[in-house]
């Protein structure tokens, strides 16, 4: 009856009254004494079983209900979670992770008397197996493809060891253990639930799921058994709930956040950007004071990609071809202006390799990329036996409508070199369709790091991989070898000046044309503290606390 009491309270205190002030409802977030931290997903929550955590939506309420057995610090730094410790063997192969011993899962009808048990290895073992197994049809089976040598990769000597096995070496593989695929779930409950488990969910995490009516809202309330305590020896999570609404309009969550009703936004919308944001991406005097802005490096590059393969008609047949075309292209256009007046700053004009800021190899004064040169264009058009562009053929760029307005701009800036582009509008689910058939010989696209290891970036070129990730279907011998070398390099600092050699070498060769390293943007109620952004862009709320 108490948690029934609080969820009504939550609601009753969470509705949508459009006509109260900001003022007026700044305090809104409390229900008593209890502190609520809320958020909006527009996009909705399509499970929370964390097999199919394949996007942000998903990925955000399943964090706070599940751990992994490792995670990332707000540094990208792998710590330690349900696991205390951990040994790799001389090899590289063998995994071995102690566990805690002070880790339940949460209350749930489908345990004795509906109270939650300890957690053991063989849960890792059971939720792992669960994820390559091809009856789960898992999202994120890939984790492991071609990497163990199934299911019997993954044993429990005992109740607080877990070992995995390796068919070769992979060291960003503790990286892939910290995603929100490899949280581990209790076998009764998803026995019991079957395939309604996604809507069942029970976990180790910092929070337990409460209620969640679809397309209304979802409610975590915090765990009082969670294992994680602050510095202070004070129980984590310091909120008692998070509560999810799944309004559609960028808008109306924009609006509720003026009015205290929601605690943050992630991202800015294009329609509003600038109302809150200067040009140099600074928080606008009139919002100073009732909405906190943070900024941080964001584990994501956006860029045009040109397909390599020569064999392939239309790329013999395409001007992209011949690598100063491709340079051209990429001297060609300012990314600081694009970046300063259409997108207010937000980002870090992409001008060293693919791998962005945020990764402790990124190093912009070791990979030197392209900046704004148009008499280097032009020089090495007519190089390219194009002078002033006479004689190229126009080249047709793939986007969305969300980036109309970006291409519009490279094209205007192309023009004046001498570069004809022609910019073609198609759907989504199209251009993903086409780019991984490689029947777009020119597209915009953004890679976003599932992990954070530059290989996770570097991955995309390497020849072995089809499209996906390879979408351009590069091919340097010189960087395959690199590549493989750095699967099998422990040493932080010698894999990381592979790392930046590969990404040298790709971005002579120009397979695309990076466009800008993102950003995280946060915008936050006053009343919200110790909220940190990541790289991951992950909603992290153990430390989270509410006025």
């Amino acid at each position: 009856m108490k948690i029934k009491h609080l969820i009504n309270k939550i609601r009753e205190g969470l509705s949508i009254l459009t006509t109260v002030t900001l003022l007026a409802t700044c305090h809104s977030h409390s229900s008593g004494n209890k502190k609520t931290f809320r958020y909006n997903e527009p996009t909705g929550i399509a499970t929370l079983d964390p097999a199919f955590a394949k996007n942000q939506s998903i990925i955000w309420p399943v964090h706070q209900i599940y751990n992994t057995l490792v995670q990332t610090d707000s540094m990208l730094n792998i710590i330690p979670s349900l696991a205390i410790s951990w040994q790799i063997s001389p090899d590289h192969l063998t995994y071995r992770f102690h566990l805690r011993q002070d880790v339940y899962f949460q209350d749930n009808e489908a345990f004795p008397g509906g109270k939650g048990r300890k957690m053991v290895a063989e849960d890792i073992v059971y939720s792992l197996s669960r994820l390559v197994d091809h009856k789960t049809a898992s999202s994120g089976a890939w984790i492991f493809n071609e990497r163990i040598a199934g299911p019997q990769a993954f044993q429990a000597p005992d109740d607080s060891t877990f070992e995995l096995t390796l068919i070769s070496a992979f060291h960003p593989m503790l990286g892939l253990l910290s995603m929100q695929y490899c949280s581990v779930v209790p076998h009764e409950v998803v026995d019991k639930y079957g395939k309604d488990f996604r809507n069942h969910p029970c976990g180790t995490g910092p929070f337990q799921f409460s209620s969640w009516e679809e397309g209304q809202d979802l409610i975590l309330l915090r765990n009082p058994h969670y294992f994680e305590k602050d510095a202070g020896g004070h129980s984590l999570p310091y909120l008692d709930a998070i509560k999810i609404s799944f309004f559609d309009n960028r808008a109306t969550e924009f609006l509720m956040l003026q009015q205290g009703r929601l605690d943050f936004m992630n991202d800015i919308d294009p329609s509003f950007k600038d109302e809150v944001l200067n040009k140099k991406g600074q928080l606008r005097e009139a919002w100073k004071g009732r909405i906190q802005l943070s900024k941080s490096p964001y584990l994501n590059t956006e860029y045009l990609g040109i397909v390599m393969d020569s064999s392939m008609p239309m790329v013999k047949n395409s001007p992209l071809r011949l690598l100063k075309v491709r340079q051209a292209i990429n001297y060609g256009f300012d990314r600081r202006k694009m970046m300063m007046y259409l997108r207010n700053s937000i980002g870090t004009p992409a001008e060293s390799g693919f791998i962005p800021p945020g990764l402790p190899c990124f190093d912009s004064a070791i990979v030197k990329g392209y900046h704004y040169d148009p008499a280097k264009a032009r020089q090495l058009l007519k190089e390219a036996g194009f002078p002033d562009g006479a004689g190229l053929p126009r080249i047709i760029l793939k986007t969305i409508d969300t980036y109309a307005d970006l291409a519009g701009f490279i094209v205007r800036e192309l023009e004046e070199v001498g570069i004809s582009v022609q910019v073609d509008i198609v759907q989504k689910s199209l251009l993903l369709e086409e780019t991984a058939k490689s029947q777009a010989p020119f597209f915009r696209a953004s890679w976003i790091g599932d992990y954070p290891d530059a290989e996770n970036y570097l991955s995309v070129f390497y020849s072995e991989n089809p499209a996906p990730p390879n979408y351009t279907r590069y091919h340097n011998p010189e960087f395959d070898a690199l590549y493989r070398q750095s699967l099998q390099e422990n040493n932080d600092s010698l894999r990381y000046r592979l790392y930046r050699k590969m990404d040298q070498l790709m971005i002579r060769d120009a397979p695309i044309v990076p466009l800008w390293y993102d950003e995280v943007i946060h915008l936050v109620s006053p009343a919200v503290r110790g909220f940190e952004a990541n790289g991951l862009n992950l909603l992290e709320l153990r430390h989270t606390q509410i006025r």
